[in-house]
């Protein structure tokens, strides 16, 4: 880890000065495999910017479609942040297996970033500002996501393993990401992606924003 550590304000300020990707708003993915620390570093990114709405995939999928949820999402999210408007969603309660009856709203904020596996689809990119990919291996991270879900889990990590390898072999994100994200214990590693040749790599503390649970 260098000592030239960038704080993560400095990261909130290059993608403030984005165009816009949403009607007005700048959509930010933070992509990656299950367990790689996608919710950690969105929690501490929007806290940079000074807190920006955070919209959770885990909130828009369900058990019967893990990652068919790509048209309830233009229809409920994309479709009114491109007018200027507020979205308002369902979200998918994954104990009693059903939509609702919560409702939230993600206001056409600035800047607004999307957290969770596959938000760096192919049918989501034309509305993305950024797009970031957490820089962590398939199997360390899904590792990660099994320790920290607990035995409990099981069942659904044996099927989500599959369905998520078929993802990205179908629709990868990876090779389209501006920026890959490495987590240190001292911070985070912010370098420029595959897809990336205008964002400048850089090295981020993880003191700028609030702690996150996850």
């Amino acid at each position: 880890m260098t000592a030239h550590a960038t704080p993560l304000s400095r990261v909130a300020a290059e993608l403030r000065r984005l165009p816009t990707s949403c009607g007005p708003v700048r959509l930010v993915a933070v992509d990656g495999h299950a367990g790689s620390g996608k919710s950690t570093f969105a929690d501490r990114l929007a806290g940079a910017l000074g807190g920006a709405p955070v919209l959770r995939l885990d909130d828009i999928a369900s058990h019967d479609a893990l990652f068919d949820w790509t048209e309830r999402l233009r229809r409920q999210v994309i479709v009114p942040l491109s007018r200027g408007e507020s979205a308002h969603y369902e979200t998918y309660d994954w104990h009693a297996r059903r939509f609702g009856p919560q409702c939230r709203t993600l206001p056409p904020a600035p800047v607004v970033l999307v957290e969770g596996v596959g938000a760096g689809r192919r049918a989501l990119r034309p509305f993305l500002a950024r797009l970031l990919w957490m820089e962590l291996p398939q199997g360390e991270a899904w590792v990660r996501g099994r320790h920290r879900d607990g035995a409990v889990q099981s069942d659904f990590w044996d099927g989500w393993e599959p369905a998520e390898r078929r993802h990205f072999a179908e629709d990868p994100s990876r090779p389209f990401a501006q920026s890959l994200v490495r987590q240190w214990r001292e911070g985070y590693e912010v370098l420029q992606g595959p897809n990336g040749a205008a964002a400048q790599s850089q090295t981020v503390t993880q003191g700028d924003g609030p702690s996150a649970v996850r």
